[in-house]
């Protein structure tokens, strides 16, 4: 529980101190802030997210994309099972509800890139193509962002939290990953030319 709780609390800290916005259309589907976050040199994957409202009638699915930094773009999920984070593709894309919003973002929903051709460095921004079951492609901006940066929230003092309470091992326990479903039905990505 206390995993969950650090979880949410991260992703809210993150998704509020977000410095950047740009707000792109296709059909009745509204694509908010996509941004992915820096990658060290050499990093094999790295993580999209934004905020999609459908305004229309009907529910849409978003399916996958395409990115010149990456080989491959899938829509995968992260989710806790018994205190362990799980990390999978979603089968048949992930559904947009008709007059609903659907949130990407760090310990959910979110597109994984992977094969990583280049690093993504802070304050970069990189094109992209989002595609949808129904409305189609549309090309996107990604913003680079520093992910020690967007943890500085302005109205958090860090320095003035009580840490005491915290149990580090337990924190660790939680946050581990179980990655034995990743690449089971992927595709091994070529090797960069």
């Amino acid at each position: 529980m206390k995993g969950l709780i650090t979880t949410a609390l991260l992703s809210a800290c993150l998704l509020s101190s977000n410095a950047f916005s740009a707000e792109y259309t296709v059909g009745d589907l509204v694509i908010k802030d996509p941004y992915a976050r820096a990658t060290a040199p050499m990093a094999p994957v790295a993580g999209g997210f934004m905020t999609i409202t459908n305004n229309g009638k009907e529910a849409d699915k978003l399916v996958g994309g395409k990115v010149a930094f990456s080989q491959l773009v899938e829509v995968h999920q992260m989710s806790m099972n018994d205190g362990v984070m799980k990390m999978s593709q979603v089968d048949g894309g992930l559904e947009i509800p008709a007059g609903e919003t659907v949130e990407l973002k760090p310990g959910g929903y979110h597109l994984m890139f992977i094969g990583l051709m280049e690093q993504l460095k802070p304050e970069e921004q990189r094109k992209g193509t989002v595609i949808f079951e129904k409305a189609g492609e549309l090309e996107v901006e990604y913003n680079i962002v520093d992910i020690t940066k967007m943890m500085e929230h302005p109205s958090m003092d860090h320095d003035k939290m009580d840490h005491s309470k915290m149990n580090e091992s337990k924190m660790a326990d939680d946050m581990k990953m179980d990655h034995s479903k990743m690449g089971s039905d992927a595709k091994e990505p070529a090797a960069a030319e």
